[in-house]
């Protein structure tokens, strides 16, 4: 791109030139040229702060999206339609490297603001081609999607910080919740083993004492003791641990059989990853808090990982996830991604995990929210629940296949944002 001079614009911190992404004319027929008019926003309060995206465009035709936990990722997605305003939003992948290639450095909150708009795209496309998003990503393997649960025993963290943590993150509690869950038709579960132990105990040092180990293999006992071993189980421990804990932890869980014990370390730790990878005889999971394809392929290759999970809305977009799917499968490591979002975010990764072969769940993190599959309504079948009995059924509506519910939407807005539908 050039300014006013002549002279080739560069991107902050200088480096190379940009390569120029402006399309001044795109020669399409008239039912496909469209442009792009606004980019909205609104933040809905759920279990998180889920941050939704509409990009509209000069017809009938709009697109929606989530960002990851809203807020300063939503500022920049609005930002954003001073970069996007009059381009056609039919050419998903050259917006979206226009948008990194102006944004550069931006991290995960450009990558999830990224992923909001990127995602908009895609759902307006399908519905300008009158065919769901997944027929965009390659079709499919799949008509359901396996969806796991992220399951909670005992209570929160801020209600357990005042009383002895063995006292409210007890195996009994674990074991009612697994019990609650399986029979709710999930066959995959996963729990958070990084709960407290003790009030006494260093959480700055990431070490722990035999007795909150043992603490912690009690829990995952009881939940095998209550579910059996047919049911997928995994346990998270949020990045919280030294390798020297986080491998005591795993050799006294191998006899378990957990389908992956999640983030043992911090995730730029990629060198501790591997060695736990290596040492311990059950699966290791990593990955929300990695963007983009080319950072997986780093932990690919280095044997940092043997199931992935980058987020769904925090990736960098669907195109992005589909690359990481491809860049994983290329050295037999599965996706399970992560996924904390509304029905918007959660079908957006539904899509991407129907085109994608080494798919193995996806997470839901929404039990505690009992309006959670209200917000939207499939427009391929309206009546029909989007999560049942552990699976969501792929829409074949066009785009995402799915239109939010103003009224249940405005219910819960975050005070301060607008409704935009």
């Amino acid at each position: 791109m050039r300014d006013d001079e002549g002279d080739y614009r560069i991107p902050p911190g200088g480096g190379v030139p940009w390569r120029d992404l402006s399309v001044e004319e795109a020669r399409r027929p008239p039912e496909r040229d469209l442009e792009i008019t606004d980019v909205k926003t609104m933040a809905v309060a759920g279990n998180f702060t889920w941050g939704l995206v509409k990009v509209e465009t000069n017809t009938e035709h709009y697109g929606l999206g989530e960002t990851f936990r809203a807020e300063a990722a939503l500022d920049m997605a609005e930002r954003l339609v001073v970069d996007l305003k009059g381009e056609n939003p039919l050419d998903v992948d050259r917006l979206l490297e226009l948008m990194n290639q102006r944004y550069t450095g931006c991290g995960r909150v450009g990558q999830s603001a990224f992923t909001g708009v990127e995602t908009a795209l895609w759902d307006i496309k399908g519905k300008v081609l009158d065919v769901p998003v997944y027929e965009l990503l390659g079709g499919k393997y799949r008509d359901e999607i396996t969806i796991y649960c992220d399951t909670h025993g005992g209570e929160s963290l801020g209600q357990a910080a005042s009383r002895d943590p063995t006292d409210v993150y007890t195996p009994e509690s674990y074991a009612r919740a697994a019990r609650e869950v399986v029979d709710e038709g999930f066959e995959a579960l996963k729990f958070d083993l990084d709960v407290l132990t003790s009030r006494d105990v260093d959480t700055a040092a990431r070490r722990l004492d035999n007795e909150s180990i043992e603490h912690k293999v009690s829990l995952v006992e009881a939940v095998r003791d209550e579910i059996g071993y047919d049911v997928d189980l995994g346990m998270d421990l949020h990045w919280n641990f030294t390798v020297e804990t986080a491998r005591r932890i795993g050799k006294r869980l191998e006899p378990y059989d957990l389908a992956w014990l999640e983030d043992p370390v911090p995730p730029e730790q990629v060198e501790a990853h591997a060695r736990l990878a290596e040492e311990l005889h059950l699966p290791i999971l990593t990955g929300e808090n990695v963007v983009t394809a080319a950072r997986f392929d780093d932990y690919a290759r280095a044997g940092a990982m043997d199931i992935a999970a980058p987020d769904v809305n925090k990736c960098g977009g669907l195109w992005e996830l589909r690359k990481i799917a491809t860049v994983c499968d290329l050295r037999g490591i599965p996706l399970a991604p992560h996924n904390i979002s509304s029905p918007v975010g959660t079908i957006a990764g539904v899509h991407v995990c129907a085109a994608i072969p080494n798919f193995l769940a996806l997470e839901w993190h929404a039990r505690d929210v009992p309006w959670w599959g209200d917000l939207v309504r499939r427009t391929d079948a309206p009546d029909e629940p989007i999560l049942e009995d552990g699976y969501v059924e792929l829409p074949e509506g066009p785009g995402l296949g799915v239109e939010l519910d103003p009224d249940v939407a405005a219910e819960h807005l975050v005070e301060g944002s607008e409704l935009f539908v």
